[in-house]
């Protein structure tokens, strides 16, 4: 398969470089000891577009014809590949319109506008994006130059990994790439497999968007029914064709990961490089903290790939949120205390000498009160697990919702009492495009059917709202209610027996 790509990537080891830098490959002191590993980041943020997409757009764009230069060029990007495209054609003096999901993050969007591309705005995923470009470039006769799925694409990303290999004193046991469409991880495989093939290539996906993961499973590419874009940059419904026909040859395995995980790791590349990474730049080194703790390994030299650092600023706060519980450093528990004086005392006493990073009350009955706490821990998983069983043996009774998404996302704030007087009240997790006019396209839809009882929502700088809703629907209108739900066009999810629910607002 290498002998394919060969010349391909030689001659790309050359010319990315008229837009590209050779990225340095950093010691992670923090994470290394943290781990017991020998950890590097190959830091393909110090580019000049904040990521790696660069090098195979440039190194397509570079081999079009005159004419096709003249007709200009036309992409579909969330961000990253965006600028490349946009780089590159500036460079070369060739028009460019990049087509932009409208949940593209503001800072991805300016930085195209920057780089002189027009940029039109089409739809609310990728995949939209893509079918609007595909379109344009027929209609107006310009390139579409793909994000991953193509030859010349891949080969221009493969620079990493020769880069890679070049500034390693020894070779590295394990390389963790970052895995979207497949571009990157395809690239850096076939160039390090030929050379060094004793070296692990692991690729790393959300969970949420885990393309490659799911087709690696099947044997043949699969389409998620839905893709969750918290981490943008690497957010795809279904995996590349040329992309996917190499990963099943050559990369050892890919490893999903949680929005938790991901936000931990972006905390520690930040602790030791003082670079903020986006949520996909952070994917390889989230992965290579599973697999150490999943394979109980020692004294490795692995290296992950910091893809890209264009994260819109107002998306810190959630991610700094959540990082805690992605290191296990905080758990979130919900127990009952008998409704009287004293209480509070005894049960912090038996929490034991640990930070109370959280502590939400309100007042329910006479008998009994329903806390929700938030407590620091220093030995993750196994200082959890010990807390919440020293807690049942005292009579407590405990729930652990530090991986309730309901929970952590919404309940937190909200805990503030019961509403007795609300009846037939459903609860529905909705995920709204984070645009003008979402909301009320929404409540114009539902009209005056059906009665909002509860709502909560509070924005995290992602491309998606997170809202949860409380909503008074008779038993003889359910069948009705599903149908306007169906007919949405947007994720929702039930939750009206979610424990936290219950518990606290129900």
């Amino acid at each position: 398969m290498f002998e394919e790509y060969q010349p391909l990537i030689s001659v790309a080891a050359t010319r990315v470089y008229d837009v590209a830098r050779r990225s340095s490959l950093d010691y992670a002191g923090q994470a290394s000891r943290a781990l017991d590993n020998h950890i590097w980041l190959k830091r393909e943020d110090q580019q000049s577009v904040f990521s790696y997409k660069l090098r195979g757009a440039y190194n397509l764009i570079a081999t079009l014809s005159d004419e096709q230069k003249r007709n200009g060029v036309i992409a579909a990007s969330a961000g990253n590949h965006a600028q490349g495209v946009a780089l590159a054609a500036g460079k070369m003096n060739i028009g460019a319109i990049i087509v932009m999901p409208k949940t593209a993050p503001e800072i991805k969007v300016s930085a195209v506008r920057r780089l002189d591309a027009r940029v039109v705005l089409h739809g609310n995923t990728y995949d939209e994006a893509r079918l609007h470009a595909e379109e344009l470039a027929a209609r107006e006769g310009r390139t579409f130059i793909p994000p991953y799925d193509h030859p010349l694409v891949i080969a221009g990303q493969a620079t990493v990994g020769v880069e890679l290999l070049e500034q390693c004193e020894e070779p590295p046991d394990c390389i963790f790439v970052p895995v979207g469409g497949g571009g990157l991880i395809a690239g850096i495989a076939l160039y390090v497999k030929a050379t060094s093939p004793g070296i692990k290539v692991i690729g790393v996906e959300h969970d949420g968007a885990a393309s490659m993961y799911r087709a690696m499973e099947a044997g043949d590419r699969v389409t998620l029914d839905h893709v969750d874009i918290f981490a943008d940059g690497a957010a795809v419904k279904q995996a590349g064709e040329e992309t996917f026909r190499i990963c099943r040859e050559l990369i050892d395995e890919v490893l999903p990961v949680s929005v938790d995980e991901i936000c931990a790791a972006v905390k520690d590349i930040f602790e030791d490089t003082r670079s903020i990474p986006e949520p996909a730049g952070a994917l390889a080194l989230t992965g290579l903290k599973k697999y150490v703790q999943r394979e109980n390994l020692k004294d490795g030299r692995l290296v992950a790939i910091l893809s890209g650092a264009n994260v819109n600023f107002d998306r810190l706060r959630h991610i700094a949120e959540l990082s805690a519980l992605g290191e296990q450093r905080e758990a979130l528990i919900c127990t009952t205390i008998s409704e009287r004086p004293g209480s509070f005392r005894t049960l912090c006493h038996d929490l034991g000498p640990r930070q109370i990073t959280e502590f939400n009350y309100r007042y329910c009955d006479t008998e009994e009160a329903h806390i929700f706490v938030g407590v620091q821990l220093r030995h993750g998983v196994r200082e959890k697990s010990q807390l919440l069983a020293n807690l049942r043996d005292k009579g407590y009774q405990v729930i652990d919702l530090s991986n309730d998404e309901v929970a952590k996302m919404h309940i937190r704030y909200m805990v503030g009492g019961h509403a007795p007087g609300v009846t037939d009240e459903l609860l529905y997790r909705f995920e709204f495009p984070e645009r003008s006019g979402a909301l009320l396209h929404f409540l114009t839809q539902m009209s005056s059917r059906w009665n909002i009882s509860l709502f909560h929502y509070r924005n995290h700088g992602a491309a998606y709202g997170r809202v949860l809703m409380g909503i008074q629907v008779p038993p003889d209108q359910t069948g009705e209610f599903q149908e306007f739900l169906d007919g949405l066009g947007i994720e929702y999810s039930e939750e009206t027996n979610n424990p936290a629910y219950r518990i606290f607002l129900n």
